[in-house]
């Protein structure tokens, strides 16, 4: 089975309720925007959610994909701890994911975890999915330094395991954009950083994912963005599907770019 829908969303703590204390309703389109990512995600009904995260544990040249059977965490330090979450991860879906990285000799796997609990890089997504939809399982990937092509075959086999499980899964493509984007935001501003949101969700918006290879490094580094990797991760899973987009929101109302888009990939038996 396919991957089932994927979604370019940011993660912001402070669109967290309990950490924005008010300030979460500067960014109204992004908050309208998560719930419809998470209206989405709950009529989907999905056995498994594959999320992608700048801010899990990431190495230069390897892949890493959490480890055990479930994991915690709170967003205590961002004022929040009373904000907390427990997840249970999919680990056949895992199992079957390692067996084709050693198959295919591919830098990837579970060894040399530094922090077992979710970074916020998850568990914003989660906090507005929960809301909606909480029978899921978790498969919880991180980045790496590694080339962008190799982010896609990164992408190329996390679908193949899903297809050999029999999966129904949704991809979570977790990542904010350029941070420097206002003189008085907590980066400062760069030209680069409105240039790279206003490319990037151009191509995000057709679902070019191809052309995500086409940022060079320096470009990405000057505008300061997270998540070019992780969507990239995201296009490499849906391959050359025909897919349905709608692009949800896009703000930098504090200096750092924030944009949702959501796929469905285009059944047979609509096409014609």
């Amino acid at each position: 089975m396919p991957i089932l829908a994927g979604y370019m969303v940011p993660h912001p703590p402070l669109a967290v309720a309990e950490v924005g204390r008010g300030e979460e309703k500067k960014i109204q389109a992004s908050l309208d925007a998560y719930a419809r990512v998470a209206r989405d995600i709950a009529s989907l009904k999905p056995d498994t959610l594959i999320l992608t995260s700048p801010h899990q544990t990431l190495y230069r040249d390897y892949f890493h994909i959490s480890p055990g059977s479930a994991a915690e965490g709170s967003f205590a330090r961002f004022g929040a701890p009373q904000v907390r979450f427990r997840v249970r991860y999919d680990t056949g879906l895992r199992d079957t994911l390692e067996e084709l990285f050693r198959e295919n000799r591919f830098p990837a796997g579970t060894r040399g975890e530094v922090e077992p609990r979710l970074d916020h890089g998850t568990m914003v997504p989660l906090y507005f999915i929960d809301r909606e939809y909480r029978d899921y399982q978790l498969l919880r990937i991180g980045l790496s330094g590694l080339p962008l092509e190799t982010h896609v075959r990164l992408g190329a086999l996390i679908r193949q395991a899903v297809e050999h499980c029999g999966r129904r899964a949704v991809f979570v493509a977790s990542g904010d954009l350029a941070h420097c984007q206002k003189k008085d935001g907590p980066y400062g501003y760069r030209p680069e950083g409105p240039a790279y949101d206003a490319r990037l969700m151009d191509v995000m918006g057709r679902a070019a994912f191809r052309e995500l290879l086409d940022f060079e490094e320096d470009f990405l580094d000057a505008a300061m963005e997270c998540g070019h990797r992780s969507f990239t991760v995201m296009g490499g899973a849906f391959g050359e599907d025909r897919l349905e987009t709608e692009v949800l929101a896009h703000e930098a109302t504090f200096g750092v770019g924030y944009g949702f888009a959501v796929y469905h990939p285009v059944r047979e038996e609509e096409d014609g």
